[in-house]
């Protein structure tokens, strides 16, 4: 195995091992985790979760900090994600009318989670 397919590998495992962190905290706040890692033509959502009030689109980001974590969601990923997230809501009873949030959970190196509710600015 080279050195780049390693860290890529550790990448991966960190990655997943976020998403599942931040599953778990969106659960123990009463939300049911509905898909993970929902593929649309626009591209992956990490996390699709709801409760009775609302239908959250989450983009997990792992990093050394939470600073870092945050800058690595760029526009042109955002774009993906809502052009998936529309894609989502075509099945969904009530469509584009739907309760929607676009959150941002930050994982940093010590696998500490925060959540940054409507970190799109989308409602």
């Amino acid at each position: 195995m080279t050195r780049k397919s390693v860290r890529g590998s550790v990448s991966h495992h960190a990655g997943q091992a976020a998403e599942i962190g931040v599953a778990r905290d969106y659960e123990s706040r009463g939300f049911t985790i509905s898909h993970r890692r929902w593929r649309g033509s626009g591209g992956e959502i990490d996390l699709i979760a709801r409760n009775d009030q609302w239908l959250v689109f989450v983009e997990v980001k792992k990093s050394s900090s939470f600073e870092n974590a945050a800058t690595r969601i760029s526009r042109r990923q955002i774009n993906r994600i809502c052009a998936s997230a529309a894609q989502f809501l075509a099945q969904e009873p009530n469509g584009q009318m739907t309760n929607v949030r676009f959150d941002a959970a930050l994982v940093n190196a010590s696998g500490a989670i925060q959540i940054i509710e409507n970190a799109f600015g989308q409602t």
